[in-house]
C-alpha cells in the first residue's frame, strides 16, 4: 500500500480519536506532500512513454 495513503489514514484516525492532534496534522501534511510528489512522478513517467 502507498506510504502517502497510510499516513493520511493514520492522521485522520488520530484526529477523529483526538489523540496527538499536532502529530496527526504533521502526518496529514506529509501524506499530502507525498501524494503530490507521486502524482507528479507518475505524470512525468507517462509523458516520457508517450514521446
Amino acid at each position: 500500500m502507498a506510504l502517502w495513503l497510510i499516513l493520511i489514514i493514520a492522521g485522520v484516525v488520530m484526529i477523529v480519536l483526538g489523540v496527538a492532534v499536532e502529530a496527526a496534522k504533521v502526518l496529514l501534511w506529509i501524506g499530502v506532500i507525498l501524494l503530490v510528489v507521486s502524482l507528479i512522478g507518475w505524470l512525468v513517467g507517462r509523458g516520457r512513454r508517450a514521446v
